[in-house]
């Protein structure tokens, strides 16, 4: 599980009824991508698997934290749809989320989620995002070409997920 780690002030965005929607099936897809636009189909969603491993949407400017109810998660990013032959499929997908900072192991979260509602899937993120905390300076780095450096101080980075590390 995964909790939010982003600033504190986006978490008090969060609203009851305000969370992304549920998606259970592809019935449940199909009904809520059919009332939107093609504009709006045409650009990625915020996506959070909430600890039931449902799926939640939301549009892409949407904060996570918000999408998720403020909750927990196994995992959050974003993803893209495009219909083949009649049946939507995944476009791409990643972890992509400054909120939760998931690491790139929760990807199974995204697969179950996906599998059970039947929408095609690639096996795996298809970008993933390495999150990992300084633990000189506490900031939060993005790990590039597997370069497990720090860029504010120059530190070396964790090779294990710790996003979510208590201040010392």
């Amino acid at each position: 599980m995964y909790r939010h780690v982003g600033p504190a002030e986006l978490k008090g965005l969060v609203r009851a009824g305000g969370e992304g929607r549920s998606l259970r099936s592809s019935v449940d897809f199909g009904a809520w991508a059919s009332a939107l636009t093609p504009d709006e189909l045409a650009e990625p969603f915020t996506f959070v698997v909430d600890a039931g491993g449902v799926l939640r949407l939301a549009p892409r400017r949407s904060e996570h934290v918000v999408c998720a109810g403020g909750e927990e998660v196994l995992s959050a990013g974003e993803m893209s749809f495009r219909e083949e032959s009649g049946r939507w499929v995944i476009d791409e997908v990643s972890n992509q989320s400054t909120g939760y900072c998931p690491d790139v192991v929760s990807w199974p979260a995204v697969a179950e989620a996906l599998d059970r509602m039947g929408i095609r899937r690639p096996s795996g993120f298809t970008y993933e995002v390495v999150f990992r905390r300084c633990r000189s300076c506490r900031e939060l780095s993005i790990v590039r070409e597997e370069d497990f450096v720090c860029v504010l101080c120059d530190e070396g980075l964790p090779r294990e997920w710790n996003v979510a590390e208590p201040d010392r």
